[in-house]
């Protein structure tokens, strides 16, 4: 089917459903444009929570689609490629979190967003890039357990000298960052200010110029004064980037920063979930509702 086309057929499908298309800044340029909402995992969640639509195509990957799930269990959540997963979201199990809670009863367990509904039930709160900061300032003095990303945890611990235990997880394309590729893409562009996102290495933090979530370092584009930046997140984003800024110029840090499960969806894909009901999230109640505690904990603090 031809391009405009297809983007007719969604709108339509979109009206005669009721139906909303959420989309990660990761998502390609076309996922994002055709999307009703565009955003970082927080954002993104909020919507979901809040959204008055009967359906809610998620345009992202799976972890993604099971959070909208757990805050909107009446409506029906499609995730247009079944495939489309987060390797960081498997490196933490329900078995191996429930080994560590039996040895460290104590420890109030922090998950990151970017885990399994099973994960989530089994902590005391969520939090994404954008809030964490905020939120585990209000567990400062006890102790944590943050999972999967040691690396936004590394981060976190040492800027609030946290007693904070970090599970052995990664972005699996924001941990390949080196020293290496900074040097040389300052070399290249000396002018341009370094940005980054704390899930890379806290060596690669503390050399950017900035440091923040997704929607961080959009908005911190978007206020500065500079007109130039190497940006080190996924490169989704440099399509939004543009767009609010398009007289500025965008560097990507690596051409490794590209992941492959968010770029998995095509707009075919959205169409095809619309059209066909395709695929649809399942959260059994009792994983959904210890999940929702997590989450909604969140929430109400971001």
């Amino acid at each position: 089917m031809e391009k405009t086309l297809m983007i007719q057929e969604i709108n339509r499908l979109k009206k005669e459903k009721n139906a909303v298309i959420l989309a990660h800044y990761y998502q390609d340029g076309d996922i994002q444009d055709i999307a009703d909402y565009t955003g970082d995992s927080l954002y993104l969640s909020q919507i979901a929570s809040q959204t008055d639509a009967d359906v809610i195509v998620f345009a992202g990957v799976h972890f993604m689609a099971e959070t909208a799930k757990i805050l909107s269990p009446e409506k029906t959540v499609l995730l247009p490629v079944k495939e489309a997963g987060c390797p960081m979201a498997d490196m933490v199990t329900k078995v191996r979190l429930l080994n560590y809670k039996e040895k460290h009863p104590d420890r109030i367990v922090v998950c990151y967003v970017n885990s399994t509904a099973e994960v989530k039930a089994l902590s005391d709160i969520c939090v994404t890039s954008s809030n964490a900061e905020k939120i585990i300032k209000n567990y400062q003095g006890q102790k944590m357990l943050y999972v999967p990303d040691k690396n936004l945890g590394t981060y976190l611990r040492e800027k609030y000298d946290l007693d904070m235990e970090v599970w052995p997880g990664f972005c699996c394309i924001h941990n390949d960052l080196t020293l290496d590729q900074v040097a040389k893409m300052k070399k290249k562009y000396p002018k341009a200010e370094l940005i980054v996102h704390p899930e890379a290495k806290l060596e690669i933090v503390k050399v950017s110029d900035f440091a923040g979530s997704t929607k961080g370092l959009l908005n911190y584009v978007i206020k500065s004064n500079h007109n130039e930046f190497i940006v080190g997140t996924e490169k989704g984003i440099i399509h939004t980037m543009k767009k609010a800024c398009p007289d500025k110029k965008f560097h990507i840090l690596s051409n490794g920063l590209a992941c492959y499960d968010m770029k998995l969806t095509r707009l075919e894909d959205v169409y095809l979930a619309l059209k066909e009901d395709k695929y649809v999230i399942e959260v059994e109640e009792n994983i959904r509702l210890k999940a929702f505690e997590a989450l909604n904990k969140m929430m109400k603090l971001s």
